[in-house]
């Protein structure tokens, strides 16, 4: 009978840091670790006293004493001072990092740096990716290119993408806490705004203008083979992994699966796959314009906080006062109907005998009061004698409704085919549109021209559900257009159109 194989322990490398005194622990393991940067490897009690700034006294022992059962310190004997038999009797320890307390150190230490990491929009880092994709291009187009130059370059632009995508989502994460307690520091947050909203708009700016470019290259080194440059990064670091003489089929196949998945990161970082699935990097362009609009709105509540334009709480508090100082309780009264709107409704819970004994424009101070049935204070409602109304019929309702949306969608669907290019078309040749169509075409020429950037001559959009797209291409010099409705004319310079209908 085979005896179970043992369970090894649970680490306690960390079990100080919820322990009572964890600050006297953390302490004395920092004073350790920054040891260990200066290359001192044992402590003695008094040198980590000194480090800490605290007494060497019974305390300190007995944490120490806990780290090591805990196995983060390991301590040996010092025979270094022994001059006489009574020292060397004398129980004196060097203290030093355990592999595992040095582990948990590392790891705190990276907890704490990701924890407080604020990140940043790496603008440099688009020029760089660019710079070493162009330097791939660049070897691709040689008969033989170097090996190892084409490893180097993959490796840097690797890590440099890394560091972009890394540093973008942390100052993202950053910016949106920013955002949620901006009420801390109200002139400082409005002073940082105007810094903040200037510096990513530096960021949507060049994430545009490299971000083609990296596009662009990506496609290019596609179209010559990007992937013998993988195969050899993937044969270098095989070679690397595995001595001579053995097989690295294996090792081989792992780089290569990884190199693979690192360029389909960067692909999809930069190159939209369709419409449904755009890139990263336009996904972080509208998120950082959605930031600016998120600054700026929330930069308008705080100035509307500090003038006193929109406070319920003080408007709350200054009818309080009003009831406080009211001079007798009719004036209350008035003050709560004035505020509040909570006048009684006579007329919807008065019985018709007594709502008769009064005028319909007897004011509600002046007119007598009513006897309210007790059923109406219990349950809110009477109980009316009588037959029960009828159930309203609604079927020609429904089918009025009906014939309505059908009618709008069948509208919609000959709008759609009548809009439908079947390849580039100028403008002016569109023809007439009845109203329907007009209004889709309105509303497409919209998306399309909010799409456009300044500067740019032609722009792909799709509406919001996704049923259309419109590609829209200014023409130098073509002049003016006009479309003739029954609306209207619209005039407008000379473009050309395709409107494809997608589903």
């Amino acid at each position: 009978m085979t005896a179970a194989a043992p369970v090894p322990p649970q680490p306690l490398a960390f079990a100080h840091l919820s322990a009572p005194n964890a600050a006297l622990y953390r302490a004395i393991l920092g004073a350790f670790a920054r040891a260990k940067e200066r290359f001192i490897v044992h402590l003695r009690p008094e040198e980590v006293a000194a480090e800490t700034g605290r007494d060497n006294d019974e305390q300190l022992s007995q944490a120490l004493q806990k780290l090591i059962e805990w196995g983060n310190l390991r301590a040996d004997a010092d025979t270094g001072r022994v001059s006489s038999v009574e020292d060397f009797h004398r129980k004196r320890l060097l203290f030093q990092l355990t592999p595992a307390g040095q582990a948990a150190e590392q790891a705190i230490a990276f907890y704490e740096e990701a924890i407080a990491r604020r990140g940043q929009l790496q603008a440099v880092a688009l020029g760089d990716i660019a710079e070493q994709l162009q330097a791939l291009v660049a070897l691709a187009g040689q008969e033989e290119p170097d090996p190892a130059a084409a490893h180097l370059v993959l490796i840097s632009l690797v890590e440099r993408f890394g560091s972009l995508a890394d540093n973008a989502q942390a100052f993202m994460s950053s910016l949106r806490r920013a955002i949620d307690f901006s009420d801390g520091d109200v002139d400082g947050f409005i002073a940082y705004k105007e810094r903040l909203i200037d510096y990513i708009n530096r960021f949507i700016a060049e994430l545009a203008n490299s971000g083609a470019r990296i596009a662009r290259l990506l496609l290019e080194l596609e179209g010559l083979g990007h992937r013998a440059f993988l195969h050899l990064a993937a044969t270098r670091e095989a070679a690397d992994a595995v001595p001579d003489g053995e097989d690295v089929t294996a090792e081989y196949g792992t780089a290569l699966a990884m190199w693979e998945n690192r360029w389909r990161g960067l692909r999809d970082w930069f190159v939209s796959r369709d419409t449904a699935n755009p890139s990263q990097a336009r996904l972080l362009r509208q998120s950082a314009v959605t930031a600016i609009k998120q600054l700026i709105d929330t930069v308008g509540l705080l100035n509307e906080r500090r003038s006193g334009r929109s406070d319920r709480s003080a408007d709350f508090r200054t009818l309080a006062r009003w009831f406080a100082e009211a001079p007798d309780e009719a004036a209350m009264h008035r003050l709560w109907r004035a505020a509040f709107g909570l006048s009684p409704a006579r007329h919807l819970t008065a019985p018709p005998q007594e709502s008769a004994e009064a005028p319909a424009a007897t004011p509600w101070a002046q007119a007598p009061p009513i006897r309210i049935s007790p059923q109406l204070r219990r349950t809110g409602f009477y109980e009316r004698r009588g037959r029960p109304n009828k159930v309203a019929d609604r079927s020609a309702a429904r089918d009025f409704l009906r014939e309505q949306v059908e009618r709008e969608a069948a509208e919609t669907a000959a709008a759609r085919e009548r809009l439908r290019t079947r390849g580039p078309v100028l403008l002016s040749q569109l023809g007439a549109l009845d109203p329907p169509a007009f209004r889709l075409f309105l509303g497409l020429l919209g998306d399309a021209l909010a799409a456009r950037h300044p500067g740019d001559t032609e722009v792909k959009t799709a509406t919001g559900d996704g049923s259309m797209e419109v590609r829209l291409t200014l023409v130098p010099d073509g002049g003016t257009v006009e479309i003739v409705t029954r609306d209207g004319v619209l005039t407008g310079p000379e473009h050309v159109i395709e409107i494809t209908v997608v589903a």
